[in-house]
């Protein structure tokens, strides 16, 4: 594929296509892979439900899939996007694609939690860990956050909090987006306007409906013809937008009510500074309950009652954990995701 994509790493800027610059640089791999004639990439899924997976991905469907986000974000011949994801993963790789077939200004950074580049940035992808980063580290970080010109943001939720400092730094256009590794990145986006309230909204030419769990069904014919069957819940608008519930492998029956863990985590992600998730636990009497794991030292008693009557406040009396776990360090999937699991750990008991 012919392309006058150019890249610039450690000042210095080649063209895209041109193999002795690659050598030393975070494409290299990537880049011989993306040019050794075959018609596939290796890929790996993610692991955040179960062990990662090897998968073939398909060349001229990445291709065609960078070309929908470059034509939903006006990415034209010319401008500029940022790289500061490992392309050892699915959304480092589809950077690489979209500068390739957009005839983009590839900038390439060390992928790391505070990435630094120089000048202005049409288009960059991040994950939450870097947003964060940038927000928080210094005034001149954030500044250079605010000046890029669209974010696109995936890997693992955004936290309201910090939708909303995104929005009062003077990201005006920021996205959070939804996909995976088999879908080739993201096949929905939802704009950011800092009240929480995020609708994910279909490329051109994706559509979604629902089985009968109410679980996201992906219809991606640029990709392949037979759908792709999700275990994300969700509230469908229509066949081209809907709102996120959570996964179907998360959800609590406790005494016959049905619960959603990331529902009722956005309730209360204000209440908590640490890592936190919510997940169900075996009980004789209601099935299932609700437990609350937090990252970090288990504090004083107080301190634990005092966050259990401000999370009282704030969900439905049955949406309250019925005991609060303090864990020293929570396990991690190959991308970074929490690893949301039961095992047991210090015990709190907010009973």
């Amino acid at each position: 594929m012919e392309t006058k994509a150019t890249f610039t790493y450690n000042g210095q800027t080649h063209a895209l296509s041109d193999q002795s610059a690659w050598e030393g640089t975070p494409i290299a791999q990537f880049m011989e892979t993306w040019y050794d004639g075959e018609s596939y990439v290796i890929g790996h899924t993610s692991g955040s439900t179960g062990i990662p997976k090897e998968i073939m991905l398909d060349k001229k469907a990445m291709e065609a899939s960078a070309q929908l986000t470059n034509q939903h974000f006006g990415l034209t011949e010319g401008k500029s996007i940022l790289l500061c994801l490992s392309t050892d993963y699915i959304a480092g790789k589809m950077v690489v694609v979209r500068a390739l077939t957009g005839n983009l200004r590839l900038i390439v950074a060390d992928t790391k939690s505070l990435p630094e580049w120089e000048g202005h940035i049409d288009f960059a992808a991040l994950v939450p860990m870097q947003v964060e980063a940038l927000l928080h580290h210094n005034a001149e970080s954030k500044k250079r956050l605010s000046e890029i010109g669209t974010i696109i943001i995936g890997g693992s939720p955004l936290s309201e909090s910090l939708q909303k400092e995104l929005i009062e730094a003077g990201c005006k256009s920021a996205y959070t987006t939804y996909g995976m590794t088999e879908t080739l990145s993201h096949v929905a986006v939802a704009k950011i306007t800092g009240d929480g309230k995020l609708s994910y909204h279909a490329l051109k030419g994706i559509k979604f409906d629902t089985d009968d769990r109410g679980c996201l069904v992906i219809h991606a014919p640029h990709i392949q013809k037979a759908p792709f069957k999700t275990n994300d819940i969700v509230d469908l608008a229509d066949g081209q937008s809907f709102t996120w519930k959570g996964r179907w492998d998360n959800v609590v029956n406790s005494g016959g009510i049905k619960l959603f863990p990331e529902s009722i985590e956005k309730k209360i992600n204000h209440l908590i500074d640490s890592r936190f998730y919510l997940i169900g636990e075996q009980d004789e009497r209601l099935g299932s309950q609700l437990v609350l794991k937090i990252e970090g030292i288990e504090p004083a008693r107080e301190k634990v009652e005092q966050l259990k009557a401000e999370i009282a406040k704030c969900v439905e009396k049955y949406e309250r954990p019925k005991r609060i776990d303090f864990v020293s360090q929570f396990e991690e999937t190959r991308t970074g995701k929490i690893k949301r699991t039961s095992a047991p750990q210090k015990k709190c008991s907010t009973k």
